[in-house]
């Protein structure tokens, strides 16, 4: 008989570190071509100035909490609990509010382009 280490649950709802004006991220699944992360965050905006460009796509859905995307274009895209969106690669984008009532938690999954 093999002895098999269970996989690890998560409550993808628990908002981790969750504080005013701060974002938190923990990495659920890591693997060549694909990386799934948790983000926590309250009353957060990215920096002035700051773009997220990356290599590779982003699919993010919002599971608790609101948060608005703004992208470099200045177009914008509020997702509330249950809305997901996907951003093409080097598409320029930045958190330009979450909720300051309650955590927003995100889901982001992260692959190789095309």
């Amino acid at each position: 008989m093999v002895d098999r280490k269970l996989p690890l649950v998560t409550h993808l709802m628990d908002a981790p570190g969750a504080t005013p004006g701060t974002e938190s991220s923990r990495v659920l699944v890591d693997r060549p071509g694909l990386r799934i992360e948790q983000i926590s965050s309250l009353e957060h905006a990215s920096d002035d100035g700051f773009w997220y460009d990356q290599d590779e796509f982003e699919w993010v859905a919002v599971l608790t909490g609101f948060g608005v995307i703004e992208f470099e274009d200045g177009s914008t895209a509020r997702l509330g609990p249950g809305d997901a969106m996907e951003i093409p690669p080097h598409t320029r984008h930045r958190v330009a509010s979450t909720d300051p009532s309650v955590p927003t938690v995100w889901l982001a999954v992260h692959g190789a382009p095309d």
